[in-house]
C-alpha cells in the first residue's frame, strides 16, 4: 500500500463505547472515508439493511468464503461470525479511499498480520459505569445480555495496546476530533503531500529560467 493510495484503519471498541456514532459522524464531514461492510451471520435486527449495515449471510455461505480465502478477517463475537472482504478493501484502497473497519481485536490482530502497516485505533468509554449506562440506555438488550457485553467489554479493553491510537470517548464532539486528527496526520505525510501538490513544489522550486 503506497502513500497515494487510500489508507486502512482499524477501529476496535467495547460494545457501547460510541465507535459507530463517532465513525457516523466522520462519514459526514470527511468523504475520503468509507467503511467496510462486514459479512456476518447473525440476524438481522429491526430498522437494519441488508448490504447497508452489513451483509447477512448464513453460516454455510460464511464457511464458504472463509475456506476460499476471500476474508480478509473473521471472528465469532456473541456466537456469530463476522468478516471482512478482502477483494472489496483493496479495490476500495486503490482508487484512493480511505477504508475503516469496525472490528473486535481479533480481527484487528488478523488484519496487521497481513497489512502491518495499517493504523489501528481503539475507542474506549470513559468508564465502566458510563459504558453500562450507554449499553441499558439502547433499550435492546435484556440484564443477562448486558451482563455477557460487560465482561466481553473487559477483554475487548484488555487488548488495547495492540493498536497505535487510543482515543477516549467521555466528549463526543472531543472524541471526533481526536479519531479526525488521526486521519488529518497521516494525509499531511511529506509522499503524500509530495503526491497530491507535485505541481505546486515543482513551481515552489522553479528558478525561474
Amino acid at each position: 500500500m503506497s502513500d497515494t493510495s487510500g489508507a486502512l484503519y482499524i477501529l476496535s471498541a467495547p460494545s457501547g463505547a460510541g465507535k459507530t456514532s463517532l465513525v457516523k459522524a466522520l462519514l459526514v464531514q470527511d468523504a475520503q472515508v468509507c467503511v467496510s461492510v462486514s459479512h456476518t451471520t447473525r440476524n438481522m435486527r429491526d430498522g437494519e439493511i441488508d448490504g447497508v449495515d452489513y451483509n447477512f449471510v448464513s453460516q454455510q455461505d460464511f464457511s464458504h468464503l472463509v475456506a476460499h480465502q476471500q476474508m480478509l478477517e473473521h471472528a465469532t463475537v456473541f456466537e456469530n461470525s463476522y468478516g471482512t472482504s478482502r477483494k472489496w478493501v483493496e479495490s476500495s484502497l486503490a482508487v484512493g479511499k480511505d477504508v475503516i473497519l469496525e472490528i473486535d481485536w481479533q480481527g484487528r490482530d488478523q488484519v496487521l498480520a497481513i497489512f502491518p502497516q495499517a493504523i489501528a485505533i481503539t475507542i474506549l468509554p470513559p468508564s465502566q459505569q458510563a459504558l453500562q449506562q450507554r449499553l441499558q440506555g439502547r433499550g435492546t438488550d435484556n440484564d443477562t445480555i448486558i451482563a455477557k457485553r460487560m465482561a466481553e467489554a473487559h477483554s475487548e479493553i484488555s487488548h488495547y495496546s495492540g493498536s497505535h491510537f487510543l482515543v477516549i470517548n467521555d466528549d463526543f464532539s472531543q472524541a471526533l476530533v481526536d479519531l479526525q486528527c488521526i486521519f488529518t496526520c497521516r494525509r499531511l505525510k511529506t509522499t503524500h503531500q509530495t503526491h497530491n501538490h507535485h505541481q505546486l513544489l515543482a513551481e515552489l522550486l522553479s528558478t525561474g529560467d
